[in-house]
């Protein structure tokens, strides 16, 4: 049984950066779905069941996931709208666990959403709401999301992980070449990393995902110096993918997509993170 994950913030970000390449990734998103066809947006995507990264149930179309996209957005406009809760009740990595646990919620508000008539108008309105409320808020300002109260600049740092996550899903199901931001591809690397570690506390692995993050994990010997007994590599694209279940260890290893060396370098039993 993974320990239970930790409490305390792994990192901070800079508002003002995360606000840009939020923005940034919304821009290279917004551009690929004016270009869909209404054949693509028929068509249907890896995500599958009452979870967004797989399982038995009902296949989600280019259409969902596209208006899931503008809830994504809408999530942060409408909470800056609403009374600040009192208290922070999760953090970025309380986040990353707790998304498994609204995943029927989350994949029937995506279906109704998708009946709306245009949806690259409608996510075009949310990226206008959300240049127009989020610049004049503070950091530190609290949102009721569905997980929990939590600080904006955390959640918008979610938000760089769900659109480049959804980017690579889009991309994968239409076969249009979709832009990343750098930051925010950085950030959802980086905050996955960070719950993989808090995940599996300790330092007998080193996880190196280059250029963005590298994270030490899973209990035993800790190295002090030179080259750790046991390390992972892989690319930020199959980071993402083995941390939200698009892709198995397995497949993974087996497509040299991840080189693993040491007797403790096997991740298969903490992945995925992101449910």
């Amino acid at each position: 049984m993974p320990a239970a994950p930790r409490k305390s913030r792994a990192r901070t970000y800079d508002f003002a950066r995360t606000h840009a390449a939020v923005a940034a990734q919304l821009d290279h998103v917004r551009d690929a779905v004016g270009r869909l066809t209404d054949e693509q947006l028929a068509a249907p995507t890896r995500l599958s069941g009452p979870a967004d990264t797989g399982g038995a149930g009902a296949v989600w179309t280019v259409r969902d996931l596209v208006a899931h996209l503008v809830l994504v957005v809408e999530h942060v406009n409408r909470n800056l709208e609403q009374p600040a809760p009192p208290a922070v009740e999760v953090t970025l990595t309380d986040w990353v666990f707790a998304t498994a646990t609204f995943a029927g919620a989350i994949g029937d508000d995506a279906r109704s959403a998708a009946g709306s008539a245009d949806l690259a108008e409608s996510l075009d309105r949310a990226a206008a709401r959300f240049a127009e409320l989020v610049p004049p808020a503070h950091p530190d300002r609290l949102l009721a999301a569905r997980v929990g109260a939590i600080r904006l600049d955390d959640f918008l740092v979610t938000r760089c992980v769900e659109l480049v996550v959804h980017t690579d899903d889009l991309a994968a199901a239409t076969g249009a070449e979709i832009r990343y931001d750098r930051q925010a591809l950085a950030a959802a690397v980086r905050v996955l990393a960070d719950a993989l570690a808090a995940r599996a506390p300790g330092g007998s692995v080193e996880v190196r995902v280059p250029p963005f993050a590298v994270v030490q994990c899973v209990e035993g010997p800790r190295h002090t110096r030179g080259t750790p007994p046991n390390v992972v590599e892989t690319d930020p694209l199959t980071w993402l993918r083995l941390a939200t279940g698009r892709r198995t260890w397995a497949e993974a290893v087996e497509a040299a997509e991840v080189t693993a060396s040491g007797e403790r370098a096997d991740l298969s039993g903490l992945l995925p993170l992101l449910g």
